[in-house]
């Protein structure tokens, strides 16, 4: 019976803390979708710097413009309540955790939340003007005017955001893959020849078909993936379990009689 009472109790905070969340992002995305031209105009700017002088972006369906907007602001909404979301994910579970596994869960966190933004700034910035400037300096060379529906401006650059976002979260899966046990730091190592083939490919799928995007995606990732290795090693020093730091002090007094052996 107390069992029961345990688990229903956990529902109930469960369903409490998913509430509060959806809260809060409903209430964001009522105050984006107000701000949401200003915010498209914002998200717009590399496509506005990279157009031919005298040319407008447009809208080839009249629903287009509603339905971007409300995806601009819902998506929004979602990147700014993110700390919220993790936060009360992290009161859900903190309770039942050891204190070195909260060592290692508040980082984990505040880190993926930093990369994600870091990604997403980084191709807003530096990934989507070289994108645009590469695509407008071929169509220059036919003579042709160029259109630009923006709806499928915003359709591509949530995938370059998406890609960037997801990919600059590298550190943080190596951190996690460390911690876990199931790779070391020298096997991160001793797979950097394959890391860096890796990223070219991935680069190759996740960003338009131009030698430019590729290599903005590829070199930050393998840049990335040393960060990885560094703070892989930082997090598994500081974040040992008390038996892990009890065993090496065992393990010292035992290999040493057989060193003053030999």
């Amino acid at each position: 019976m107390p069992q029961e009472e345990s688990f229903v109790s956990h529902l109930v905070e469960l369903r409490d803390r998913v509430i509060r969340s959806l809260l809060v992002v409903l209430a964001l995305f009522a105050v984006c979708f107000y701000f949401s031209g200003d915010i498209m105009k914002f998200l717009s700017l590399p496509l506005y710097q990279s157009l031919p002088p005298g040319t407008r972006p447009i809208f080839t369906d009249q629903a287009g413009a509603f339905f971007t907007l409300t995806k601009v602001a819902f998506l929004t909404a979602l990147l700014f309540s993110l700390p919220w979301v993790l936060y009360q994910a992290w009161a859900f579970v903190a309770p039942g955790l050891y204190e070195h596994e909260k060592k290692f869960a508040v980082p984990l966190i505040v880190s993926s939340v930093f990369f994600l933004v870091v990604g997403i700034g980084f191709a807003y910035l530096f990934v989507l003007p070289a994108a645009y400037k590469f695509f407008y300096s071929f169509a220059s060379q036919t003579g042709a005017d160029v259109l630009q529906d923006l709806q499928k401006y915003w359709d591509f650059t949530l995938a370059i955001f998406f890609g960037f976002g997801l990919t600059f979260e590298v550190p943080v899966v190596e951190m996690l893959l460390v911690k876990l046990g199931m790779v070391s730091v020298q096997q991160l190592k001793d797979a950097r020849r394959y890391v860096v083939v890796g990223a070219f490919v991935v680069a190759a799928v996740l960003t338009p078909p131009d030698v430019v995007s590729q290599f903005m995606l590829a070199v930050p990732l393998i840049l990335l993936y040393e960060l990885g290795i560094f703070m892989a090693r930082f997090i598994k020093a500081h974040s040992r379990a008390p038996d892990e730091d009890a065993a090496e002090p065992q393990a010292s007094t035992e290999t040493a009689p057989t060193e003053r052996g030999s």
